[in-house]
């Protein structure tokens, strides 16, 4: 059900209701504010909803992948498993909408078309597909960094007879794959999930893999109730913790230096990353991990010879031992026999690169070298990320500027809030700002509180407009450019840099200085009366 506002000018617009849009309702509200979430998909949840393919799973442990505003909704939500599941996230999520009273301020099943703003009236008009238009003081995009799913541009899809899937777009009843012949093109993070579940399920599974990706295991359990105890007795040392840390996660980071150590010891460092599973204990088993190409490579071979070990044919390991990327510089897979999923006898691997798909065709896949009949076909192909859920949206700012024109040889924000030259618009984990290298719920309370501070400031200083300043935006862009390339990060042709999507400019979005550096800076520039933006009456 939509709930919309009866006012046709309110002070926020939110846009989208995932974790970023509901935190921002509830702490506008607190603050007296008049707000409205429009959400495109007909459940609050935002990429949780969408993404319910099999085996869809957080790569961060649920103990750290939820809120920490409230110690009380700590206290009382009981995750079942180390890493959650799809359907205890989506819970998770409806449970805070229910528990904070927040549905009857959130439109669902809306899409916001365009978002323009007035210069006479310091007003965003804020246009949905359903023909309403609401004015708000402040657009705040909680859209998400990956919200809008990457369609490859194969030929022939329109032919094809049997099933086909995104994984970013899955349908919500189950689909049952067995006794199919079923394809999965891609194999980043999601198909690395989906690729073992259909697997146990499907009479045939064809992967179509261009690049390999690097994955550790997860090592998912239940959690016990103990655990969950002594999480609670520390939880707000946890949290402090999680905050100042260089991921979002308060895992300890090793000083040393990789080549400092002798190998035997650097091998049972890795060995004791591998036993704990997830990607931060091998991420930070040294200082100089994404900094140094030959230390680099020390956990690189390591995961490597794991591969070997683990896939019998010598040949199908060598395909998925990457080799064209540094360790860590796409984000490290989390997987649950993923490479073990190769030995079934089931299972056929197909490497794109040597042999490139030509077409889809009325019954599956057409290669370079063969063509395989297929059922259903699934596209793990990813996102459009940071950039694709805004640039959806036609978005004007001052004198009608688009921000897509703005943005044309790669985004500008500073501190990966705002643009210049579209005041009073926030973009919660946006580009520039750690977002997709971090816990992303940590950085989205980060940004969701800088923002809702923000606010404050504005109504007790009897400010209407904040934009920030062209030089700031500058200055910031370019401190993100010069902390990237002093890592490896930009050696890997990922979707950090946009390489998924044909025409993209190649600029890394994100920021590599860690999350709690970056929190400090944004705190230096609030204590400093918004150091770096403009603020009118």
């Amino acid at each position: 059900m939509s709930h919309f506002s009866r006012k046709n000018s309110i002070d926020a617009v939110i846009v989208g209701a995932g974790f970023s849009g509901l935190y921002m309702l509830h702490l506008l509200r607190g603050m007296g504010l008049s707000a409205q979430v429009i959400e495109a998909g007909p459940s609050v949840g935002g990429t949780w909803y969408w993404n319910s393919y099999p085996g869809a799973r957080c790569d961060v442990e649920s103990l750290n992948y939820c809120y920490t505003f409230d110690p009380q909704l700590q206290r009382e939500w009981q995750w079942t498993e180390r890493y959650p599941a799809q359907p205890e996230i989506l819970r998770y999520l409806n449970h805070v909408a229910d528990r904070f009273d927040l549905r009857r301020d959130i439109a669902l099943g809306v899409r916001v078309s365009a978002s323009h703003y007035d210069d006479k009236s310091g007003q965003w008009k804020v246009s949905t597909d359903d023909g309403r238009d609401i004015s708000a003081q402040f657009c705040i995009m909680a859209t998400g960094c990956l919200s809008t799913a990457r369609l490859p541009d194969i030929p022939g899809l329109n032919k094809f007879r049997g099933r086909w899937f995104h994984t970013g777009q899955w349908p919500q009843t189950p689909i049952d794959f067995t006794g199919e012949a079923v394809g999965v093109i891609g194999t980043g993070s999601t198909g690395i999930q989906l690729i073992p579940t259909v697997a146990r399920q499907a009479r045939k599974l064809v992967v179509f893999q261009r690049t390999p990706n690097f994955s550790v295991p997860a090592r998912n359990r239940p959690l016990t109730q103990k655990e969950v105890e002594e999480h609670n007795a520390i939880f707000e040392e946890h949290n402090r913790q999680a905050r100042i840390s260089l991921f979002g996660v308060p895992w300890p980071l090793n000083m040393q230096m990789a080549l400092d150590d002798a190998p035997q010891a650097r091998r049972e460092r890795y060995e004791a990353a591998w036993t704990a599973g997830g990607a931060t204990p091998m991420l930070t088993s040294y200082i100089d991990l994404l900094a140094n190409e030959k230390a680099n490579e020390t956990a690189a071979d390591f995961v490597r010879e794991k591969i070997r070990g683990i896939v019998k044919d010598p040949d199908v390991a060598a395909l998925l031992s990457p080799k064209d990327h540094p360790i860590g510089t796409k984000r490290i897979c989390v997987d649950t026999d993923y490479y073990a999923t190769f030995n079934r006898n089931n299972v056929e691997l197909v490497d794109l690169k040597s042999s490139p798909i030509v077409e889809i065709t009325e019954e599956g896949v057409r290669t370079a070298a063969a063509s395989l009949k297929l059922d259903s076909l699934i596209f793990a192909t990813g996102f459009d990320a940071m950039t694709g859920s805004l640039f959806a949206i036609d978005i004007r700012g001052r004198g009608g500027l688009k921000l897509q024109e703005k943005w044309n040889q790669g985004p500008r924000s500073y501190l990966g809030l705002m643009s210049e030259g579209f005041p009073n618009l926030f973009t919660v984990t946006g580009p520039g700002s750690p977002s997709v290298l971090s816990n992303v719920v940590v950085s989205i309370e980060q940004h969701v509180e800088w923002i809702a501070a923000c606010i404050r400031h504005m109504r007790t200083s009897g400010k209407r407009i904040i934009e920030p300043l062209l030089a700031s935006e500058n200055k910031w862009v370019e401190h993100v450019n010069e902390v990237a390339n002093t890592t490896l990060y930009p050696k890997a042709n990922s979707w950090y840099v946009g390489a998924n999507i044909p025409g993209k400019p190649r600029v890394f979005t994100p920021y590599v200085g860690g999350v709690g550096t970056y929190r400090q800076l944004c705190d230096e520039i609030a204590a400093k009366g918004y150091e770096g933006f403009r603020l009118d009456a």
